[in-house]
């Protein structure tokens, strides 16, 4: 029998850059602090909702409260002579105009797109770009629904910030499932999709079933997980609860998990604060009930949960509520990284003592994991190898499917917080994948993984197609 919560209706209510002024928590700080906040506000992307604010935040200890932090704009988001200058720009009345020209300037400068996104993830399609997709592992396709290119609440440390900032060259997004159903019937080799954006759970129900249906026919029968990427149960569990459509929205879920895919809830909890209040247990709830699997990431991201027992507490939390610990990620080398970035030493002793504290339950979790140009890549442990320290990296997914599961090493660096400042150890002059990562840039690399005239059919026991 499921557990029963009861959940009081509750009307969404959004907050942005021009409601500064109408927060009324906010009348604690003084005229300057608030103008710092709105002068972040014009070049990172800011968006909160009246439950973030009344239910999650504890304004008793603002500005150092870890859900403040995760979802206001705090000063340190901008270097001095940038925030210095949107704060004059504002005092003078510039107008909205002048403000987007100097934004955009401070944007483009913030690594808009890490990783290879535009140059390397977007697949082709009959000769056709797809950008409203990503192809970056062998097995998984991201898709970007044109109605999920929003949030409920923004988060300040969030990698997809050009997507709310009006970089519209920049931005990934599909307006129809059409050309996301044809490149899947041409690609045997995908056997998950990922719908991310922004957040997919922004949409009507009636709206993503237009998304979903689709991927349920039986000429896609390679097709074995759908995943929705999502902070709507931390930020707005409602939608799961007492929204208008939630109780149809479980019926598509359980719709899915009927026609035999496995439905996964990629559920973006950054702080066990965020899992306390009855409508977000009842999210977790209402949607293990209906067939999906909640499984739960987020980056290690400081002033918000750069401590081992947050970590921890987040954990057993999740797993009480029947939810999967999945991700510990790396805060990536975009937008005001300086602010949130933790060395990679630092983010594995956290880790590792978080690990200790929790049962094998927990040990789920893996981490912490660098969404890098190459791939996912772990950093496994601090180890010595002939006399020299180094960090054990490992790929835990790879643009070369032949890298995934292989161990390398890195020369010990207390400082280093990505990648790419990291040094091959052991005498190597570079990284060995990089000459194929060159030679993918050079070429325009586009994924080849399922050429049927190299592949091998296989019908698994399930009844589902795989290409080898």
């Amino acid at each position: 029998m499921p557990k029963q919560f009861h959940v009081p209706p509750r009307k969404f209510r959004v907050y942005t850059r021009r409601d500064l002024d109408r927060i009324p928590q906010l009348g604690r700080f003084s005229n300057d602090e608030l103008l710092a906040m709105k002068a972040v506000a014009c070049v990172l992307p800011f968006r909160v909702n009246d439950y973030v604010c009344d239910e999650l935040i504890d304004w008793d200890h603002v500005p150092e409260d870890p859900i403040f932090q995760l979802t206001f704009p705090q000063p340190g988001m901008l270097a001095d002579k940038d925030l210095r200058h949107m704060m004059d720009l504002l005092r003078a009345d510039a107008s909205e105009a002048e403000l987007q020209k100097e934004a955009r300037k401070i944007q483009i400068a913030l690594n808009p797109h890490p990783a290879g996104q535009v140059e390397l993830n977007v697949p082709r399609l009959e000769g056709t770009s797809l950008a409203g997709m990503q192809h970056k592992y062998r097995e998984t396709v991201l898709f970007f629904p044109s109605s999920g290119q929003t949030c409920h609440t923004y988060c300040t440390y969030c990698f997809r910030w050009p997507q709310f900032v009006g970089l519209d060259e920049l931005k990934f997004a599909a307006r129809e499932a059409d050309q996301l159903v044809a490149y899947l019937r041409e690609h045997p080799e995908v056997n998950s999709v990922l719908f991310t954006g922004g957040d997919p759970m922004v949409m009507k129900t009636r709206v993503l079933r237009r998304y979903l249906e689709p991927l349920l026919a039986a000429d896609l029968d390679h097709l074995v997980s759908i995943r929705i990427g999502t902070k709507a149960p931390a930020y707005w569990p409602q939608r799961f609860t007492v929204d208008d459509d939630a109780d149809d929205l479980m019926r598509l879920f359980e719709e899915v998990h009927q026609a035999g895919r496995h439905l996964a809830i990629m559920a973006h909890y950054s702080h066990p604060r965020e899992l306390d209040t009855v409508t977000a247990q009842a999210a977790v709830e209402r949607l293990r009930t209906a067939g999906a699997t909640v499984r739960c990431q987020a980056p290690l991201i400081k002033h918000v949960n750069d401590d081992a027992q947050t970590w921890a507490d987040l954990w057993k939390r999740q797993i009480v509520l029947g939810a999967v610990p999945y991700y510990m990620f790396v805060e990536r080398d975009t937008g005001p990284k300086h602010y949130f970035e933790v060395p990679l030493a630092r983010a594995y002793d956290i880790f590792t003592t978080a690990y200790r504290r929790v049962s094998g339950l927990g040990r789920t979790v893996r981490g912490p994991s660098m969404s890098a140009t190459p791939g996912k890549v772990l950093v496994d442990g601090v180890a010595e190898i002939h006399g020299e320290k180094v960090f054990v990296l490992k790929f835990l997914q790879a643009r070369d499917p032949a890298w995934v599961n292989r161990v390398f090493f890195a020369k010990y660096d207390e400082k280093a917080t990505w990648l790419d400042q990291l040094k091959p150890a052991l005498g190597e002059k570079e990284w060995w994948f990089q000459p194929t990562i060159r030679a993918m840039k050079k070429q325009g690399w586009q994924p080849s993984w399922g050429d049927r005239s190299r592949a091998r059919k296989r019908v698994t026991t399930f009844g589902h197609v795989e290409w080898e």
